[in-house]
């Protein structure tokens, strides 16, 4: 992600000039074109599973609201991926394709600033999701008075504007950027696994407890508490676990081409790794219908009356 490369003569050249020439792009027309059908697929599927969620979030009453909140602000920036920042790569790679030189660097820095504030506020979020399951479990019943909607409510905004802010600096100073994605990204992956691993070891001391003491079954209200808790956190550690999977190989990508430079093998390997992190945004959706079955039915009411109208239309 470095803000500027050299040319053999020592011509300074920007990001957006670089993969807007027909010497780095050249022979990747069939890949472009094969690449912008599937994000063009991946783009509806995103923006459609995410709809639905977002529809079922707002119908399902179950979950506590400022965790649903966190949720929805995932979904939401999953739908913004198939909305804006997919067409936005579609567009840009079709630019490559058809040699428009002129909009092609606008395209590829409107992407780059989509991308970086949406990949940040999906990183963000899921920091959220894991400190708020942590508090649950830690807080017990002083969770809702410390928890409230209205704090939940700006920790959302001021992930979204922080983003959003240093998202925009790569205008101004991509090195700012650059440096909010390096320390930021492993910053909330660390959180993120903090948090897990204590949520573990205080369940596992939690059940150590059960079994040495004998609890009686008279319990069986706690106990449930607990089983929903754990379908939860398993949740939320299914989407954690899986836009790590999805961001790894452009973290490869983009520290290889720190190292080595823009080259046309790490170009190319960036149209794939990119796309890969889309497919984050369309997996989400599955992964809320297999994991949390109050969502799952909400979707299924929410669809239902709809394949219903169409077959008997």
């Amino acid at each position: 992600m470095a803000a500027a490369n050299f040319t053999g003569a020592g011509q300074q050249k920007t990001i957006e000039q670089l993969v807007c020439s027909a010497g780095l792009t050249a022979g990747l027309n069939g890949q472009l074109i094969f690449i912008s059908v599937l994000n063009t697929f991946l783009s509806v599927t995103a923006f459609l599973g995410n709809a639905l969620i977002l529809i079922a979030l707002h119908k399902e009453s179950s979950l506590y609201p400022p965790s649903k909140l966190l949720l929805r602000s995932l979904a939401t920036t999953d739908l913004c991926v198939g909305l804006i920042a997919e067409p936005l790569s579609v567009a840009f790679w079709m630019s490559v394709v058809n040699e428009h030189w002129n909009i092609c660097p606008h395209l590829s820095a409107a992407r780059l600033v989509t991308s970086y504030i949406l990949c940040g506020v999906s990183v963000a979020t899921l920091t959220a999701i894991s400190v708020d399951r942590l508090l649950a479990l830690l807080l017990g019943l002083r969770y809702r008075q410390v928890v409230t909607l209205k704090r939940m409510y700006l920790i959302v905004i001021t992930s979204w504007f922080i983003a959003a802010v240093f998202s925009a600096m790569r205008f101004w100073n991509p090195l700012i950027t650059t440096w909010y994605v390096t320390i930021g990204i492993p910053l909330c992956l660390i959180i993120s696994i903090f948090s897990y691993t204590k949520i573990f070891l205080t369940l596992r001391h939690h059940n150590t407890q059960i079994h040495s003491h004998n609890v009686p079954q008279s319990h069986q209200t706690n106990q449930l508490n607990i089983a929903r808790y754990k379908k939860v956190v398993s949740t939320a550690i299914w989407l954690q676990l899986t836009l790590v999977a999805c961001y790894l190989p452009h973290g490869a990508k983009t520290a290889l081409r720190a190292k080595s430079g823009l080259s046309v093998s790490v170009y190319h390997g960036s149209i794939y790794t990119v796309t890969l992190i889309f497919l984050n945004s369309s997996l989400n959706p599955i992964l809320y219908c297999w994991k949390l079955g109050e969502v799952r039915q909400a979707v299924k009411d929410t669809i239902g009356p709809v394949l219903c109208h169409c077959f008997t239309s």
